[in-house]
């Protein structure tokens, strides 16, 4: 028999099958399902706002037919200049609504001193689109140009044509004329800087723009009207939840976008960051949250979220860090394994069994790789392996502490300033109760989709190693203090500081009922420590770093909120619970009606995103701090 290197084929082929087994094969994305295929090409259909590169560029799909809305701002003596992309986070738009499937939306355009409101609607296949002037006084001497400028994108190859009175284009659906309501050739109409057919006209009254046919003004605004008042019944909630399912569908509307490398829709955390990173940035846990929040409307959007995540997972069997556009990925580290609990949430919610079978495979080979990977004694750790490939040269903390650090998704957390990374084992030497809190519901959530996926063994190797790390949990438990500590590997210490990751093992179901009053009543609802009247801080009240206020040094985030509050789900403590979700509702819903923002993280003295510019404007997770107010609310009303 022929052998290699001493190995015979067969022996070889044993060793396959037996790496294969344990989860060594690669996870690079195999074929999607027939289900998952027809579900993204549902969701790439129709006219939305696909672009990742400008807010009011309104896309067909399949084709890639684009309506591009740019501004002209013209002066009587040099400074002209040519806004060609709106974003939240560049100060130029106060986003409105946007509906799901881009059937409404609304948003007002602030810039060098113009003021405009841009809303767009369906009519059956048609689009519609308006731009009013908001500031009618005369602030200037020339008046501001709109410009549509009409072509196609990706490199699709497709005709649009300027005609007289309108342009005609040529895609996959045939001919789709687009005409305007503009009335004449202005004098600074020529000196566009577009390429291609555009209508331009000065924005002295409402200009309308519409497909298929052609269309007063007034019989746009009519459209607008009917599209709007169905959104508006779309998000009616019998009590509090309007605004939250209004964010929750603006944000998750307003972020996602068509990404045409790979043919997919997702929605990445916002546009800015996405735009920042060459096109799109998809971050594991982050992701995985815009799937639990699109299902409060959109279940077609909360599949792809979830699975797009998955399906970005790396040979060594992780889901990143980060996946970005160019094909490059964090092969160094993961995120928090968050997977699980949101694939089996959506399972209990809409019940189809393909969405297990799809999600399954990537979630265990996910799992096992944790076990193998950030395991120290028993314990779970963050990590960095900086030997991994592909290698990116760019990315400098790939190897390194901060690497490790950055897998827990809690940037800068001060719970890690002391933490020692163990450059040959590449983990930080550090026991992390959230970590292993999260690992333990991990297990938990897939043994139960390996079960309804009738997968006996599979179930029970995962009840198995979620009660080993339960066990482990147990140890970290401080009678002294009330409550689970981290542990410091490397000098053997329990550290004192505390996080809301502290109170991760209520979701994990990993402390007693006596246990887990204790942490409510002794930190949880202790005024110094995590309670007041914007809750919860992500460093304890009375630690050095809560008065940095500088991202995860005390500021509030809505991923902790969330996490928590599924932990609070698991206990028998109907009040603390209710009042959790009041509380992160009214810090979420200040900002959100005031401005339109949905902030990345929040101030935990004064109740406000905007005082720092690390905190993005339009970052879909802060809407998860009125999620859980959704969730409270539908448990009471299905009780």
């Amino acid at each position: 028999m022929l052998r290699l290197r001493g190995f015979s084929l067969l022996s070889l082929f044993i060793l396959l099958v037996l790496f294969a087994s344990a989860g060594f094969c690669s996870a690079q994305a195999g074929p999607a399902s027939a289900q998952y295929q027809a579900l993204q090409k549902r969701l790439a259909t129709g006219w939305n706002t696909w672009d990742v590169n400008s807010m009011t560029t309104h896309v067909l799909l399949p084709e890639g037919l684009a309506i591009q809305f740019g501004l002209n701002h013209n002066t009587t003596e040099g400074g002209d200049d040519f806004l060609r992309g709106t974003f939240v986070g560049r100060g130029q738009v106060f986003p409105g609504a946007h509906a799901w499937d881009g059937s409404y939306t609304d948003l007002k355009v602030t810039w060098k001193g113009h003021e405009l409101r841009v809303q767009s609607a369906h009519d059956g296949a048609d689009l519609v689109l308006l731009v009013t002037p908001l500031a009618m006084e005369k602030k200037f001497s020339v008046p501001a140009t709109a410009v549509f400028s009409v072509n196609f994108l990706w490199d699709r190859p497709r005709t649009a044509m300027k005609h007289a009175d309108f342009i005609e284009t040529h895609g996959d659906s045939g001919a789709v004329p687009v005409y305007c309501t503009c009335s004449g050739q202005g004098p600074n109409h020529g000196n566009i800087p577009v390429s291609g057919a555009y209508f331009a006209a000065d924005v002295t009254q409402p200009v309308g723009v519409s497909t298929g046919k052609r269309r007063a003004v007034d019989e746009i605004a009519a459209i607008l009207e009917r599209q709007h008042q169905i959104y508006l019944q779309s998000i009616k909630s019998t009590s509090r939840t309007g605004p939250t399912l209004d964010a929750i569908e603006t944000a998750l509307g307003w972020d996602t976008i068509y990404e045409p490398s790979k043919g997919r829709v997702v929605s990445p955390v916002s546009r800015d960051w996405s735009v920042g990173w060459g096109g799109y940035v998809i971050f594991d846990w982050d992701t995985f949250f815009a799937a639990t929040m699109a299902s409060s409307g959109d279940r077609d959007l909360a599949y792809a979220n979830a699975i797009e995540t998955l399906r970005e997972s790396t040979d060594e069997g992780f889901v990143p860090n980060y996946a970005r556009a160019g094909g490059w990925k964090s092969s160094d580290r993961s995120e928090p394994p968050v997977g699980a609990i949101t694939v089996l949430g959506l399972y209990n919610k809409f019940h189809e069994r393909w969405l297990l079978e799809e999600a399954y495979p990537y979630l265990l080979r996910w799992n096992r790789w944790w076990l193998r990977h950030r395991d120290i004694q028993g314990y779970l750790t963050w990590g960095s392996d900086g030997k991994n490939q592909p290698e990116n040269l760019d990315d400098t903390t790939r190897g390194t502490r901060v690497g490790a650090i950055l897998e827990s998704g809690l940037d800068n957390s001060p719970m890690y300033d002391d933490a020692v990374y163990d450059a040959q084992s590449h983990l930080l030497e550090y026991a992390d109760v959230g970590l292993m809190s999260m690992y333990i519901a991990d297990c938990d959530a897939l043994a139960e989709i390996a079960t309804a996926l009738q997968k006996p063994d599979e179930a029970s190797e995962l009840k198995a190693r979620g009660g080993r790390y339960r066990e482990k949990l147990a140890t970290m438990w401080s009678e002294e203090k009330g409550i689970f500590l981290n542990k410091d590997l490397h000098t053997g210490q329990l550290s004192t500081r505390l996080s809301p990751t502290n109170f991760y093992p209520l979701l994990a179901h990993a402390a007693t009922a006596e246990q887990a009053r204790t942490m409510l009543e002794k930190h949880l609802l202790n005024p110094a420590e995590f309670w007041g009247e914007w809750v919860i801080p992500s460093i304890a009240k009375n630690d050095p770093a809560f008065k940095d206020q500088n991202y995860w040094r005390g500021r509030i985030w809505g991923p902790m909120n969330y996490l928590v509050y599924l932990g609070l789900q698991k206990y028998d403590d109907a009040a603390t619970r209710k009042e959790f979700a009041r509380k992160s509702f009214n810090l979420f819903q200040k900002e959100w009606t005031e401005k339109g923002h949905v902030h990345e993280n929040y101030n935990a003295i004064a109740g406000t995103g905007d005082d720092v510019t690390s905190s993005d404007r339009f970052y879909h997770w802060g809407a998860l701090l009125g999620y859980v107010e959704y969730l409270e609310e539908t448990q009471e009303s299905s009780n």
